[in-house]
């Protein structure tokens, strides 16, 4: 997976490509992690994404709570059908901004 990350006015756009999965997933939490001290908003542009497994939806789940906790709006923006999908039968749709 590729992160291609942009700051600007305490907002963070992390546009992803490729896989989010168990060899992937740590470089997103680390990214999550380092940013939740210096933003107040986080995007992750999924247009590019074609999979995400469970620990890629543990990842998300974890930043999402870490964000609501810190009060940073997080969202994901460009899902694709196949991981809406994903994220409608494990609940994460009800859990996380999808925008």
């Amino acid at each position: 997976m590729t992160i291609n990350k942009t700051i600007e006015n305490e907002i963070l756009i992390l546009e992803l490509e490729g896989r989010l999965d168990t060899s992937t997933s740590p470089l997103l939490e680390d990214e999550l992690k380092s940013a939740f001290e210096i933003v107040k908003k986080i995007t992750m542009d999924f247009s590019k994404l074609d999979y995400v497994s469970s620990a890629g939806l543990r990842v998300l789940l974890l930043g999402q709570k870490s964000a609501k906790e810190k009060n940073i709006h997080m969202s994901l923006t460009g899902v694709s059908k196949d991981i809406m999908e994903v994220f409608e039968i494990t609940g994460f749709s009800d859990l996380l901004n999808i925008e």
